[in-house]
């Protein structure tokens, strides 16, 4: 659409009744905390009214969003145990709406964090923030916030219907209300007709349904999970992925989801938060986390990496294993020192005439869709997958194209 052309909309969705905007100057690049947005402002002809709305670039299309508020933030966060420093000054936007995972190892903070905003934990200094409002001090039961835990903490004497109704006998919610809203999340869960089952009748991923059906009854802003898939076997794990991230859309409201498991949280977030020593490492969306990482760390946490010194000649061009290599990366200082990051399936097995690296197979593993090869080249070892077989012993060729290489500056890692 071209700025002559104008935009036409009709807000009061009323026939006949248009309003004509104009679209130039429209667009603009936002940076929000966690990524560049593109807002779109059309402003009335005559003046008199503007439409404004924000679209994200994803995956090389674009989709409007929603909702942009922030519904927590936290401010300095700093909680402290013993003398340990847990989390150190944390700070962090989550937005309304979102699926949101805390990603990092055990010890990291992020099931501390999960609890700062739930309210089980004070902060040793800092503030958390709701919708702006300060709630440090409010105490969970009057903060309209969740929690599934890792082990669920079902009634084991009270069946399915009971277990979720639990929280809306404790509103002192009229028996009608109850039946109603607890038979409408049951099926929303995929429990329809269990209502009478006991606890104890029901395998690991219904009893996890029952306890997701329990917090959403109780229709929280914000439902917290922290690692509820841990008890569960891989098969079912990859299930319940998809029907969290479902639920999540279905329900409208925001999940913040903690776990270490990096494939969790790649499949289910919109925004991932990598954590590590009490601090945010990274923030952005799995493709983000995955294909730009921040540092070292992000690079080594998230899937598997190579890691490798180089330097950065002029733009486009970075030299490392003693060979140059053309990239998309620019910025950098003329000659400066750098971490170059190639992913293992980002490495095409060649020939070793074709190759710009030449190495040695040390091993291979078979992985069902790919094999992983360790290679010996220039002094240290290469991670390979690749869907092609070698032999250990084997002389292969290595080619990385440019769009496969990742730099980062020494001072990121």
């Amino acid at each position: 659409m071209s700025d002559k052309e104008g935009f036409r909309s009709n807000p009061d969705g009323l026939q006949g009744r248009t309003t004509r905007y104009d679209t130039k100057k429209a667009v603009q690049t936002v940076w929000d905390g966690c990524r560049i947005r593109l807002k779109v402002t059309l402003v009335r002809e005559d003046g008199a009214d503007t439409l404004s709305f924000f679209v994200s670039e994803l995956q090389g299309g674009y989709r409007k969003e929603m909702n942009n508020s922030v519904i927590v933030s936290l401010r300095d966060i700093v909680v402290e145990f013993d003398g340990q420093r847990i989390l150190d000054g944390l700070n962090l936007d989550i937005h309304d709406k979102e699926f949101v995972t805390l990603l990092g190892s055990s010890g990291c903070g992020k099931t501390t964090t999960l609890r700062l905003i739930a309210g089980f934990l004070e902060p040793t200094s800092g503030k958390v923030l709701l919708k702006g409002e300060d709630i440090t001090g409010v105490p969970p039961y009057k903060r309209p916030v969740n929690t599934v835990f890792q082990k669920y903490a079902l009634f084991p004497h009270l069946n399915v219907f009971e277990n979720v109704a639990f929280g809306l006998r404790l509103k002192k919610m009229d028996e009608e209300t109850i039946r109603r809203k607890v038979r409408d999340m049951l099926e929303v869960v995929g429990l329809k007709g269990f209502e009478r089952r006991s606890i104890g009748q029901m395998s690991g991923g219904q009893q996890q349904r029952v306890a997701i059906a329990r917090s959403l009854v109780n229709e929280p802003e914000i439902l917290l999970l922290d690692e509820p898939l841990g008890a569960l076997d891989l098969k079912l794990r990859k299930e319940m992925q998809l029907e969290l991230k479902r639920l999540q859309r279905e329900m409208n409201i925001t999940f913040i989801y903690v776990t270490h498991d990096q494939e969790e949280a790649l499949t289910m977030s919109d925004t991932v938060v990598v954590m590590n020593g009490g601090k945010v490492q990274q923030i952005g969306t799995p493709e983000d986390i995955y294909n730009e990482p921040k540092n070292a760390f992000v690079a080594d946490f998230i899937g598997d990496s190579n890691i490798v010194d180089g330097v950065m000649h002029r733009d486009f061009l970075v030299s490392f294993s003693g060979v140059e290599f053309p990239c998309v990366d620019r910025g950098f200082a003329r000659e400066e020192s750098v971490q170059v990051v190639v992913r293992p399936e980002d490495i095409e097995v060649v020939s070793p005439v074709e190759g710009q690296l030449v190495g040695v197979v040390n091993d291979v593993i078979f992985k069902g869709v790919h094999f992983e090869m360790h290679v010996e080249c220039e002094g240290r070892e290469w991670l390979i997958h690749s869907t092609r077989a070698c032999t250990p012993g084997e002389t292969i060729g290595m080619r990385i194209g440019p769009n496969e290489i990742h730099i980062m500056s020494r001072s990121e890692g």
